[in-house]
């Protein structure tokens, strides 16, 4: 795994995103879920690591076959909708 810091930044970003799954950086960043739990326990301070793990475990949004939903991303009934750089009104 040679990665640059740039690459390693985002992989941890993507890692701690709780709707991005573990597939969008295998098919990114051709990094395995190993591979990402490796990185993050070298990288990251050890109370950090434990913290992550226990977030990421068994978390259905972090693993696509997981999911409830199939196609895009799960988008609350509530949420404005933004277009053009504003936020719509209601």
């Amino acid at each position: 795994m040679n990665l640059d810091l740039t690459t390693i930044d985002r992989v941890i970003e993507m890692a701690w995103e709780d709707r991005t799954p573990f597939d969008a950086i295998t098919f990114q960043f051709n990094l395995k879920e190993q591979e990402v739990i490796t990185l993050m326990r070298k990288e990251l301070k050890p109370s950090s690591f434990r913290l992550w793990r226990k977030r990421v475990q068994g978390r259905a949004t972090k693993h696509s076959k997981k999911r409830t939903f199939d196609k895009g991303r799960f988008k609350c009934s509530r949420q404005k909708t933004i277009s053009n750089n504003s936020i719509s009104k209601r």
